[in-house]
């Protein structure tokens, strides 16, 4: 087992990890920008080291740094959570090649799956059904055309190494397709470094439905049920929660073990999510994070699993006993609590004059703010998480507003009475919403 860790990443997710390996007796380093100064992960570390400026280019994503790092207070494994380096197949090499051990899949594995196109084959090989497309890059317009007549429009040009949203464009008509497909490159350019770009057929009304998995690399997997994360805002995940209220325990178990059984197959290490769209019953993969995910919480709440310990167990080479499907028990639901005007959303870093987290029963805040911080500018808005827990979701729904009601956060603007007007809603108690009846529905009201 691992003597001493590094955590390269910030705020909650370096708090949640430190937290998993004080309990397994292991030592931690915080690595830091000098923006994080006074944050709580570094403060409780066993060792911090400041790795450079506010901004991330210059400390939480220069890979010299973290290593150097790693190397003067002698880690044995980085853990990189999620964001910044997590997905960045280079980094998990360069890890390895300097004797340290990567707390995650390798190399191989975020490269060919962190490629959508690539990935998509992948799935397809072994047992996944994907949404009807191009199967590969589509090199020009011409060739842009014959597959959106093809497949029916609408359509989605997607760019390959996109994600959060961009590099997309839906094309509703033929006459919309020549321009949309040259900004969707020259997006994808701008983004993500590369202009290729593939075609899948647009479905207007899906749920997003994930499966948390687990490897051991050795061909050996674990499935720990699915999250539904089809509250969203831009592509951006906003509620989710586990077991999804509109799939059943059939389709559950069916799509469940058909992540697992591709995680064995290609031999998966660690902790992945097998993303897919799920509509009119049927389930459409389209990507996978080669991670551990911001809504992880869920799936260890229902599943009563600690998944920061199993990556680090998985990576140190320890036996896994994944004999048996886990029990789900009950239901959870996770809340991101951003700093952000709730109507405009604009992004409101400053001083934490006043805080209070609620607690009681089946409430879990996973978050590294506290009274007298200041929330910089210069990262991801996202400064908390709310998970709550019930024997079912009607009674989950009810504790999460009323530890919605209990939160109190001062100093800044959040999105907490945004979550309470979503909870309130009739189409969020019934399960009978999208991934755009957030934007569609809530927000149009909201705005209108």
């Amino acid at each position: 087992m691992f003597k001493k860790i590094l955590i390269a990443n910030r705020s909650e997710i370096a708090l949640r990890i430190q937290r998993s390996c004080q309990e397994m007796g292991i030592a931690t380093v915080a690595v830091h920008s000098t923006a994080d100064n006074e944050a709580m992960a570094v403060r409780f570390a066993d060792e911090s080291v400041c790795i450079g400026p506010a901004q991330s280019a210059d400390s939480y994503l220069s890979m010299r740094a973290i290593i150097s790092a790693a190397k003067i207070t002698n880690a044995d494994a980085i853990h990189p959570g999620y964001g910044f380096l997590a997905e960045n197949a280079d980094f998990a090499e360069m890890v390895e090649a300097h004797g340290i051990t990567f707390i995650g899949p390798e190399p191989k594995h975020i490269k060919n799956m962190g490629d959508k196109i690539a990935a998509k084959k992948i799935a397809l090989k072994f047992g996944l059904p994907i949404v009807p497309g191009s199967g590969g890059a589509v090199e020009n317009i011409n060739d842009a055309k014959k597959i959106a007549e093809k497949i029916g429009y609408p359509i989605l040009i997607k760019a390959a190494k996109g994600g959060g949203g961009r590099g997309m464009k839906i094309v509703n008509e033929k006459s919309q397709i020549e321009d949309n497909f040259s900004l969707c490159r020259q997006e994808a350019l701008a983004a993500f470094g590369d202009d290729e770009v593939y075609i899948e057929k647009y479905l207007p009304s899906p749920r997003h439905i994930e499966v948390q998995v687990c490897g051991d690399g050795k061909g050996n997997a674990k499935h720990f049920w699915e999250r539904d994360c089809s509250i969203q805002r831009r592509h951006q995940k906003v509620i989710e929660e586990a077991p999804s209220p509109v799939i059943s325990e059939k389709q559950r178990i069916e799509i469940c073990e058909k992540a697992k059984a591709c995680s064995e197959k290609i031999a998966y290490r660690g902790a992945g999510t097998f993303e897919f769209l799920f509509q009119d019953g049927e389930f459409y993969f389209i990507e996978m994070n080669t991670r551990i995910q911001v809504e992880h919480p869920v799936s260890e709440t229902i599943c009563k699993i600690d998944l920061i310990a199993e990556q680090i167990l998985i990576a140190a080479n320890e036996k896994r006993e994944w004999s048996d499907t886990p029990k789900k028990m009950g239901h959870a639901i996770e809340l991101r609590i951003n700093a952000e005007h709730p109507e405009t959303f604009m992004p409101s870093p400053g001083k934490i004059e006043n805080y209070h987290a609620p607690g009681g029963l089946g409430v879990r805040v996973d978050s590294a703010i506290y009274r007298g911080y200041v929330i910089p500018p210069f990262y991801d808005s996202m400064i908390a998480k709310l998970i709550v827990s019930a024997p079912n979701r009607q009674l989950c729904i009810a504790r999460a507003m009323r530890a919605l009601n209990e939160y109190a956060i001062e100093g800044i603007d959040t999105n907490i009475e945004l979550h309470k007007k979503i909870l309130a809603q009739e189409k969020f108690k019934n399960g009978k919403y999208d991934i755009h009846w957030l934007e569609n529905s809530l927000m149009q009201a909201q705005q209108g």
